[in-house]
């Protein structure tokens, strides 16, 4: 898994950090209406290349946590039936308990924060029917790019912290596999 994850987790952090590039170069709509219809027409492509960038970088980046996730409930399943079926050490199944939910709550945390980034974009949009002016003395636009920024940053960090648990997810299913072999050797099972 951590072949696989690798890749798929940078492409992941490169499209979304297109799309907050992308974001940047959006000029302020503090007065849209003040802009010639050409300079109308370079913003309406540049919110689009923003937009979509946007969506589909947020869809990837789900995408990568969801196979983490799915891989980290999967094995701690195979792990929990492992310990049982060849009574093992109940210390294997708690450790891959501890990777499993020390990593999904961040990893919800990191999806969470990618859909609030995204809903505050859609509301600053010229072209959508809801209007977002900001708080806190910010922007609406302020708002977006602050939640944007934090959401590269955590799915950043979050990418890093899956990486280290896949990686002690496999160093504990060696060391499972390992007593598994010892067993079935010690009970004159095939190995």
């Amino acid at each position: 898994m951590k072949r696989i994850f690798l890749p798929l987790a940078i492409i992941g952090l490169l499209l979304l950090s297109a799309a907050f590039l992308l974001g940047l170069m959006i000029p302020p709509l503090d007065n849209i209406l003040d802009l010639e219809r050409t300079l109308q027409q370079d913003l309406s492509e540049k919110v689009d290349h923003h937009f979509w960038i946007a969506v589909g970088s947020m869809l990837f980046a789900t995408l990568v946590h969801g196979l983490v996730m799915t891989y980290l409930i999967g094995t701690g399943r195979w792990i929990e039936e492992t310990v049982t079926t060849y009574d093992l050490s109940q210390e294997l199944y708690l450790s891959s308990r501890k990777i499993k939910y020390r990593t999904i709550p961040l990893i919800l945390g990191a999806f969470l924060l990618l859909v609030v980034a995204g809903s505050f974009g859609a509301a600053v949009d010229p072209a959508a029917g809801i209007v977002f002016g900001g708080f806190a003395g910010l922007s609406g636009a302020t708002v977006h790019l602050l939640l944007a920024g934090s959401a590269v940053t955590l799915n950043a960090w979050v990418n890093f912290v899956e990486f280290a648990a896949l990686d002690q997810n496999a160093t504990l299913i060696e060391t499972i596999m390992g007593e598994v072999r010892r067993v079935r050797e010690e009970r004159g099972l095939p190995v």
